[in-house]
């Protein structure tokens, strides 16, 4: 395909193309933003790409006669489902469990356009309308739902998304490739067997066999009583996640068997590219038009150099979703999505971030990958970085370079999050490219404002983080506070912490609010930890234990006192 045109999103457009039929419908929590920051479009672009007629329904009615799940009809293979880019209950409640008044994903920010736990009302509703057609569902929400995993906003433990959505398939992770080979499994006839499906889960009637590449894992019936027991499973899950070549893991369900087979090999470079290559219009649908999408405006002149993080932060779920090892794009493709910017309404050469989940690990990998592929370290960086890890940032100093000599390229901003452990340690920079990026990072892509996350000062709460001691920061901002003196800017270092994260009392919060090394330093950055599926940081807040050594640990578990420990920090 060559033209830029939307995927369809009503009969009317259907009818405009000419189509009698349509392969793949998909509904999606979010508005339809034809933009390669979204998975909707990443996955109607890929199926189009191999020959497939995609139509999305975005933020589908669900409270009424269901008529936006009847319009378009059943599809030829299947329907996809997906709560959205983000899960649907952190979308809606703040950590205090309160409705958010707005949604970012939806025109003009109105909030209560996806319900919550979307992609099992989704999928629900289109299996009593369509009880012959297959499900696909997908996304962040069932991704990181597809075990055994605790709901903070029900308080307890629920099986997996598979059990309750009633879906025929769940594809984790970063989907293009599984969402083809579906595709085709389904054409072809042979959908009912899906064993050899990589990265995709589903639900067996029968115990699969004992196999050295399967693991069993508690059952989740065993884990309502035993809280050790989640925990042993999700040390396993998170394991395997994080091997270059994981093995599929079995977990009984009442009398039903969810199957989680491995995932694909990375993606080459080649692969990746492909995807960004793609004809994405990178606008919202025209049905949009005058609206305000705020998700949009703060991505739409982002450029995504890379996938997957290896800094193993407790609470994140970066490496469950993307994975552990980085996956980075060609400077050539990213070269090219920054010349096409100035298509754009709007653009006025300034580019919004040069990023992905960590900006500054494009490109880096282990020297030796035979290590890696042996490897199940869940972090490279924590408690040390790996010596067979290549943290050398010349190739993206390389890459700045030529993204500044792109022409109409005024600004390239650096709004991701970096690792500032990857270029510094509380001795000095690391190696010889280690203050030539940070001094290009403060002085050329910043806009006054170095914003990092050492996340807390207390070293007891910076282990259960798996994040490095706060001493590094003091170090950070001793080089910051050089180099702005040297240039005679007036920048300002921001640094973002978590308040009642597993582990942090209210006198842990009352050292981080006294801090003599935040003296002088803009600090209003604090969010109060929110556990979400499938993090370690949730599993030690469900269990109350220390996830490695399953010793006890202390969690504020009461909403006013976590009120007290994030309020804290403002009364220094």
């Amino acid at each position: 395909m060559t033209d830029k045109r939307f995927i369809p999103t009503t009969k009317k457009e259907i009818d405009a193309l000419g189509w009698d039929y349509i392969d793949v419908i998909i509904f999606t929590g979010d508005a339809y933003i034809d933009h390669p920051s979204f998975g909707t479009a990443v996955i109607a672009r890929v199926l189009e790409n191999c020959g497939y007629r995609v139509a999305v329904v975005p933020q589908p009615n669900w409270r009424d006669d269901l008529r936006d799940f009847k319009k378009l009809g059943a599809p030829r293979l299947f329907f996809g489902v997906n709560s959205g880019a983000m899960d649907s209950m952190v979308n809606h409640y703040t950590a205090a469990k309160r409705l958010r008044s707005n949604d970012a994903y939806t025109p003009n920010g109105a909030p209560s356009m996806r319900p919550d736990y979307a992609v099992k009302v989704y999928s629900n509703i289109l299996k009593k309308l369509y009880p012959d057609t297959p499900v696909v569902i997908g996304g962040i929400e069932a991704s990181l739902r597809r075990f055994t995993h605790y709901d903070y906003w029900q308080d307890k433990l629920l099986p997996s998304v598979l059990v309750e959505s009633r879906a025929d398939y769940l594809i984790y992770g970063m989907g293009e490739r599984a969402i083809v080979d579906v595709a085709r499994h389904i054409e072809e006839g042979s959908w009912e067997d899906r064993n050899t499906l990589q990265q995709v889960a589903w639900i067996s009637d029968e115990r699969p066999q004992e196999s050295p590449d399967r693991i069993f894992l508690h059952p989740y019936e065993k884990c309502l009583k035993d809280k050790k027991a989640f925990v042993e499973n999700f040390n396993v899950i998170e394991t395997e996640a994080n091997r270059m070549v994981g093995r599929q893991l079995i977990e009984r369900s009442g009398d039903k068997y969810v199957c989680v087979n491995s995932p694909y090999p990375l993606p080459t470079e080649e692969e990746l590219d492909s995807y960004y290559d793609l004809p994405y219009t990178k606008l919202p649908h025209p049905r949009y038009k005058g609206k305000h999408i705020p998700a949009y405006e703060m991505i739409k002149f982002s450029i995504n150099t890379h996938r997957g993080c290896f800094g193993g932060c407790s609470f994140c779920t970066i490496a469950a979703h993307q994975g552990k090892h980085i996956q980075s794009r060609s400077e050539r493709s990213i070269l090219e999505e920054i010349s096409r910017l100035g298509e754009l309404p709007g653009f006025a050469g300034n580019i919004s971030d040069i990023g992905a989940p960590t900006a500054n690990m494009y490109g880096m990998h282990g020297n030796d990958r035979e290590v890696c592929a042996k490897c199940f370290r869940k972090s490279c960086l924590f408690p040390k970085m790996c010596p067979n890890l290549n943290n050398s940032h010349r190739r993206l100093l390389k890459l700045y370079k030529s993204i500044s000599q792109v022409e109409g390229i005024r600004n390239a901003y650096i709004g991701s999050g970096i690792r500032y452990d990857l270029f510094l340690d509380e001795k000095g920079f690391l190696d010889s490219s280690s203050k030539p990026y940070f001094e290009e990072l403060v002085l050329k892509h910043t806009s006054g404002r170095l914003k990092v996350a050492p996340e807390h000062t207390e070293d007891s709460v910076l282990t259960l983080m798996n994040k490095p001691s706060f001493a590094l920061f003091e170090r950070l901002r001793r080089e910051f506070d050089k180099l702005v003196h040297e240039k005679r800017l007036k920048y300002q270092i921001v640094p973002y912490f978590i308040s009642s994260h597993p582990g942090c009392t209210m006198k842990d919060m009352e050292k981080l609010a006294s801090n003599r090394a935040l003296k002088g330093v803009y600090t209003d950055q604090v969010q109060d930890f929110t556990p979400t599926p499938m993090t370690k940081s949730s599993a030690a807040y469900y269990s109350q234990m220390d996830t490695k050594t399953f010793k006890p640990i202390f969690v504020e578990k009461n909403m006013d006192r976590k009120k007290m420990q994030k309020s804290y920090f403002f009364k220094k």
